[in-house]
């Protein structure tokens, strides 16, 4: 009867755990990763459903991660390569996080449904991956503001999808990348609308192929590179352009005469370059408001009158161009014209702007020109709202009575967001009276407008038409603001302006709603007036978060509470009838928990109860260790992973150690804590990390080890490490790492199954020698009724990609577990590749590309680069005893005496001692800056394990 009660209760908890449950496993366990290796995560990231508990900058649809949303959230760490493990992630925007750095995992590429990768304003580094071309369905790229560096990857032009692409303020160097033969280009990207590439290191000519007719191609921006050449009369041929920039470079020839057709054409700078010939007659853009050809090489020409049949323009800037004659009169006409700048020409007889110049005119300036006189007529002009500047000019050098345009003046261009029709009131601390006269904290940050088509710093009109769809922008998206505020205007070479965001409702943003807020900022999702025309927002970090605001909204909390107050009462229910059960079932309950729990009974500072029996390994208090590692600081922070974090501590006597602090989301059962350090205190060889002792208590579990001290053999293969292995080395890793395992297996008392072996697992000294370490998973071997050593039987645990394919379909764990594990270590030496890498697993690849019948078994493409050069002595023997590890019998692998001995002969071959250690300091080495139960590793399990981190597998 009990034991039916026991199975319904258990049926009834997990049908109401999987329905108060909303989040794919997987996906969690990917969250969680992240939570190891960034910090200031949102307060709410706690518990185990990010989808049903809303956790901040989590988007889900269903049980699946659809979107992660964390802009200006101050995030410090580095982007993961767990990431590409959310595969039904669609965006992924960390926007303003200026302390996120590193640089972008190739795995990215993995991301197939990805349609938004927003990573303004951070600090990113390093090339951008040509795997980025491997997303298809991306629709927004901006990668803009970091300091990416290398070439524009050409696979870019792989992506049909992409509407806008923004590379600008960067590092980016090399030729404009365009598809020849294969290979493909950015003049693949038909549907693209935004080519944004300003402000980069960009050099080589313009590709006439860049540009097609079939383009639709609204801004093309390439301001402030290292572009040479001409520009390409295929320009002409992009009918949809509406901005046009390739000012501050260094291109020469002559302005294609076609460009003339682009009708559509708002703005369009080319200044600053060595370009010559005529100046281009323009006619044809009769929507022209911005044009800007100064400083360039034209020829000597007579200023065109075809400037003033430009109905639309606002602002002509031809600042020594070489213009000369008369200034025709009809320009200043034009009903929009605001600036007139021909500086440094030629430019000579009678200044006369006429009767019915634009009422918007606000600055006309000819310096440095020859002009000879200028007609004042009745009534003069406003001086208060246009400047006229004539310095240097003849008729300012012969008059004696001085003149306001003989003097230079700065236009007042000074802006800022009147209250409205409210008394601003006075803020105490650091507040800020907003707009709608509220003290606040506002989330601040720079507006940059690449490409306006007015120079009017000091239009009101603009700035509240600006601000007016800013805030029904956010308040249409039901975004927590009130208002915002501009002001400061000034021009470099963007427009910027400054820009205060107060929050609605209190006077502070919580994190989710300052995310969300640079969210629409950073995706465009905010659109401006169409004449301020394409803009970025650089985001400061916002620092008066209200912990006590962070969660959750009303509307969303209700749903939770009543869910929760409903799987409360069932669940108070399950444990009071499990509760009658348990009573009945009382001795046998502590029976079985003295049994699994050694601690129990054990106060570790009177030594009572089930103390572990150790052999030279001491018991430290907490206190001990927190003055051995300054408090735990974060500078001696060495480590991190799924199970907590590694310090490095100095004893009183000297004694550097390692100190491996569990968290409690990752910490062992008692039984699996006692079983390791007993392990580890019996185990002494120059191969295997010494355990120096143990903390238990106070919620803390920590190992304190030997510290070794350069760190994980995966670090180094991967670069990390800086330490870079060359062929002999290799070989004297490997027999290390083989002698360490084989005294596990036949010298321990008793002998051990380590369960995990890996690269992360192998550590290298001060002299390079590799020791084995974590012994977490471990298992005694145990002897059967006739003594004999055979296998465990035990619930699957290991590292996916180094996992043996019997064990994982028998349960049955014997020493030949470990030895195939060892041979999938032995191929990871040898490639520097993990186990598990795009969804190809490294046995099979090496099987297939095998041929013993040729130089290296035929394996070049699959060497790690680092040693293919060198002469690989014994490299055949060495990939003899890796396939023979990896046997998919047990019985047909050797033992890792065996191996050992392989090894041993290898290196001699090699002409190498095996008993001679590896360097004699390290300052010698040489650096360098789901699925199939029926096999592991068959093609379906490369759903879910393709390209990530291998990690820990409990299969139930």
């Amino acid at each position: 009867m009990g034991s039916r009660v026991l199975v319904f209760l258990l049926i009834l908890y997990v049908h109401v755990f999987d329905t108060i449950s909303q989040t794919d496993p997987n996906d969690f366990a990917v969250l969680k990763s992240l939570m190891d290796i960034w910090e200031n995560l949102p307060p709410n990231w706690k518990g185990f459903d990010p989808c049903g508990s809303n956790w901040d900058g989590i988007g889900c649809t269903k049980s699946r991660v659809t979107s992660i949303t964390l802009a200006n959230v101050d995030l410090k760490g580095q982007l993961s390569s767990d990431i590409p493990s959310l595969t039904e992630l669609g965006m992924l925007d960390l926007s303003y996080n200026k302390r996120l750095t590193g640089s972008i995992p190739r795995s990215f590429g993995d991301l197939k449904k990805l349609t938004n990768l927003i990573l303004v304003g951070c600090g990113l580094t390093g090339p951008i991956p040509d795997t980025i071309g491997s997303l298809q369905r991306l629709i927004y790229l901006s990668l803009n503001s970091n300091s990416f560096s290398g070439p524009i990857p050409a696979s870019i032009g792989n992506l049909s999808n992409l509407y806008w692409l923004d590379l600008a303020d960067n590092k980016l160097d090399g030729t404009i990348p365009v598809s020849h033969g294969t290979t493909p280009g950015l003049d693949n990207l038909v549907n693209t609308k935004h080519f944004h590439f300003g402000q980069n290191e960009l050099s080589g000519t313009i590709p006439p192929n860049l540009f097609s007719s079939n383009m639709t191609l609204i801004h093309v921006l390439f301001e402030s590179n290292q572009l040479t050449g001409s520009l390409p009369s295929t320009l002409g041929l992009v009918q949809t352009l509406e901005a046009v920039r390739f000012d501050r470079n260094q291109l020469s020839g002559p302005v294609p005469s076609n460009i003339n057709n682009l009708t559509n054409v708002n703005e369009l700078f080319l200044s600053n370059n060595r370009l010559t010939g005529l100046v281009p007659n323009l006619t044809g853009m009769i929507l022209l408001q911005y044009l800007d050809m100064s400083n360039n090489s034209f020829d000597a020409s007579d200023a065109p009158s075809w400037f003033s049949t430009l109905q639309s323009l606002t602002t002509l800037m031809m600042d020594s161009t070489q213009l000369r004659g008369h200034v025709p009169v009809d320009l200043f006409s034009l009903s929009n014209l605001q600036t007139v700048v021909l500086r440094n020409n030629r430019l000579n007889g009678t200044l006369d702007i006429g009767t019915s110049y634009s009422n918007q005119l606000q600055l006309i300036n000819l310096q440095n020109n020859l002009i000879d006189a200028f007609t004042e007529r009745v009534g003069g002009y406003n001086a208060d709202s246009m400047t006229i500047i004539l310095v240097s000019n003849p008729v300012c050098e012969e008059s004696g009575e001085a003149k306001s345009y003989c003097m230079l003046s700065k236009l007042n261009s000074s802006y800022s967001t009147p209250p409205n029709n409210c008394i601003p009131i006075q803020c105490s601390s650091d507040q800020i009276s907003s707009p709608t006269c509220q003290c606040a904290y506002p989330y601040t940050g720079t507006l940059f407008f690449r490409a306006p088509s007015f120079s009017d710093l000091g239009n009101t009109t603009n700035y509240v038409a600006l601000q007016n769809s800013m805030v029904d922008s956010f308040q249409s998206h039901q975004l927590p603001v009130d208002s915002v505020s501009l002001s400061n205007p000034r021009k470099n070479n963007y427009l910027e302006l400054s820009l205060d965001i107060f929050p609605s409702g209190q006077n502070y943003f919580n994190r989710s709603g300052i995310s969300q807020v640079a969210n629409m900022l950073s995706n465009q999702t905010l659109k401006p007036p169409s004449w301020f025309g394409p803009y970025f927002f650089i985001g400061e970090q916002y620092n008066k978060f209200s912990e006590a605001a962070t969660g959750s909204n009303n509307s969303s909390s209700i749903g939770i509470i009543i869910g929760a107050t409903v799987g409360g009462c069932v669940l108070l229910l399950l444990l009071l009838l499990a509760g009658v059960y348990a009573f009945r079932q009382k001795k046998r309950a502590q029976r079985a928990t003295e049994k699994n729990n050694p601690f129990a009974h054990w106060d570790p500072d009177k030594g009572s109860g089930s103390i572990p029996q150790l052999k030279g390994a001491r018991n430290f208090s907490f206190e001990e260790l927190k003055k051995c590692t300054q408090n735990f600081s974060e500078a001696n922070e060495i480590g991190s992973g799924g199970y907590g974090k590694v310090y490095r501590g100095t004893l009183p006597s000297g004694q550097l150690i390692a100190i491996k602090r569990a968290q409690q989301e990752s910490m062992q059962g008692a039984l699996e804590f006692k079983t390791e350090i007993e392990l580890l205190s019996r185990v002494h060889h120059k191969n295997v990390v010494s355990l120096v002792g143990f903390c238990y208590g106070r919620g803390e579990e920590m190992l304190i080890y030997e510290y070794v001290p350069n760190g994980s053999l995966k670090d180094c293969l991967s670069g990390k490490s800086g330490i870079r292995l060359d062929w002999t080395r290799r070989l004297k890793v490997t027999l290390g790492a083989a002698r360490g395992l084989a005294y596990l297996h036949e010298l321990a008392d008793p002998p051990i199954i380590h369960r995990d072996i890996k690269s992360n697992n192998i550590l290298l000294d001060e002299r390079l020698n590799a020791k084995v370490s974590d012994f977490g998973l471990s298992k005694p071997m145990g002897d059967n009724e006739k003594g004999q050593v055979t296998h465990i039987t035990t619930q699957v645990k290991g590292t996916m990609g180094y996992l043996d394919p019997e064990y994982y379909m028998t349960q049955q764990l014997t020493e030949k577990s470990d030895v195939y594990s060892f041979g999938v270590l032995m191929l990871e030496l040898i490639t520097a590749r993990r186990p598990i890498e795009r969804g190809k697993y490294i046995v099979r690849e090496v099987r297939m590309a095998m041929d013993k019948t040729k130089d290296l078994y035929n394996l070049h493409e699959i060497v790690d680069p680092v040693i293919v050069l060198g002469v690989l002595k014994g490299f055949e023997k060495f990939m003899d005893i890796a396939m023979r590890c990896l046997e998919e019998s047990g019985v047909d692998r050797p033992t890792m005496g065996e191996v050992v001995k392989e090894i041993e002969n290898i290196m001699q071959i090699a002409g190498l001692n095996p008993n001679v250690e590896s360097a004699t300091t390290s300052a010698s080495y040489e650096e360098v800056s789901k699925g199939s139960f029926l096999h592991p590793y068959n093609s379906e399990a490369f759903e879910y394990s393709g390209a990530i981190e291998p990690s820990k597998i409990e299969p139930q």
